[in-house]
């Protein structure tokens, strides 16, 4: 199902925006599992990220609320996805990728900001990838963050940066998910500066509602 998806997927994307390339996948670990980070910019992003590692697959975190629909909810899952209650997120939201991590031949891709928007990195994907003994891939989008916008050409850039070894942090207390994260944002400015050095990410405005 993974692969079939990913497939309609990529052709889909072509007939919308022909004008995508891919920049540093000879950083992707090829026989190895990994924790794939980026800064969350837009819905598609992830597609994009999973088409360019492939044959690379991940498990990815999906709100519960999509799983009350048995279809989608069989969908989901057979694309490695778990639910997630975003309200309380519970130590599911830990223990469930680390042991795709393990036990499977999957990675997983997380957004590690708290919001699609926030500047605030959290410690789940430094405490993900400390617990399965991975190293992390940072990995930034940039393009397009519409639909509507993919329709137009713009080009889309997807770039993979170097893997970031953490395994000489001891403790994943307060200071050393800091030290993660501070590796993190390190890797997006960079990739970020690569690609374009004019970057500057600028959220899409959201429409007001008009009352009536």
């Amino acid at each position: 199902m993974y692969r079939v998806l990913l497939a309609v997927v990529r052709f889909l994307t072509f007939v919308i925006n022909t004008n995508a390339r891919y920049v540093g996948k000879d950083n992707l670990p090829k026989d190895e599992n990994y924790v794939l980070v980026s800064p969350h910019r837009t819905w598609f992003e992830p597609l994009y990220f999973a088409m360019g590692a492939w044959p690379k697959k991940f498990a990815f975190m999906a709100k519960k609320e999509l799983f009350k629909n048995p279809i989608l909810s069989y969908i989901l899952k057979k694309c490695h996805a778990f639910p997630v209650d975003r309200d309380n997120p519970g130590p599911s939201v830990i223990k469930t990728p680390v042991k795709a991590l393990k036990n499977t031949d999957l990675s997983v891709m997380v957004f590690p900001s708290g919001s699609r928007y926030s500047e605030e990195l959290k410690g789940g994907a430094a405490l993900i990838a400390k617990m399965g003994k991975v190293k992390i891939i940072p990995a930034v989008y940039q393009g397009p963050l519409t639909l509507g916008g993919l329709f137009t050409k713009r080009r889309v850039t997807i770039a993979y940066g170097q893997p970031i070894d953490i395994s000489d942090i001891k403790k994943m207390d307060k200071d050393g998910i800091a030290e993660v994260e501070r590796r993190m944002q390190e890797s997006f400015n960079q990739l970020d500066y690569q690609v374009n050095p004019e970057f500057v990410y600028v959220p899409p405005v959201k429409k007001e509602k008009i009352d009536s």
